[in-house]
């Protein structure tokens, strides 16, 4: 079983997100302590993120299956047309409860995170279409957690940092490069796992 005091880093984004990812990805050392989750809101069209992102991490970058266990030094993607959560130190897949209109999975995997995990939690709004996560953001922070968005201005599309940012919960807005650092100063020194 794994101890379900990880930290766990949500990086939520949609069109323009792929950018973003790479170059946070690119900064941050591949024995940070943290689990990366990746979660880019694509209703109808299978992800490739598992597959491109290697290219910019040396940690393992899977697709996230029904009850696989959250592990530092790995990141993490959501399957297409699902809602990912957390239950006993597992990722939970369940069919997409919003099938229409904007899809909602970044909120309700950081609303998964503020119920059912105890570790330090990190969520990050990078470009996208909509406000999705925006509506989480207040909580992770009641439970302790930081919130970052995307600097706009470093965006593809800067609708979803926009909207986080209008939440009033963000603690952080940063380019990508800069959420690395910033991640960084939140773990701390490298845990030992």
């Amino acid at each position: 079983m794994i101890p379900q005091n990880v930290p766990i880093i949500c990086v939520g984004g949609s069109a323009g997100g792929l950018d973003a990812y790479e170059r946070l990805l690119a900064n941050l050392p591949p024995d940070l302590g943290t689990a990366i989750v990746i979660v880019n809101h694509l209703r109808t069209v299978s992800t490739r993120l598992h597959e491109i992102l290697p290219n910019y991490t040396d940690m393992p970058v899977e697709l996230t299956t029904e009850g696989l266990d959250i592990k530092p030094n790995h990141v993490f993607i959501i399957p297409s047309k699902r809602d990912l959560h957390v239950l006993n130190g597992e990722f939970r897949l369940m069919p997409i409860s919003k099938p229409r209109g904007w899809p909602d999975v970044i909120t309700v995997f950081l609303q998964s995170l503020t119920e059912h995990w105890h570790g330090k939690l990190v969520a990050v709004i990078v470009s996208g279409f909509d406000g999705d996560g925006a509506d989480a953001l207040c909580a992770i922070r009641k439970c302790g957690g930081t919130t970052i968005a995307q600097l706009p201005a470093s965006a593809g599309q800067p609708d979803m940092p926009d909207s986080a940012i209008a939440s009033g919960c963000v603690d952080f807005i940063l380019t990508p490069e800069q959420i690395a650092d910033q991640i960084m100063k939140i773990i701390g020194p490298t845990q030992s796992n």
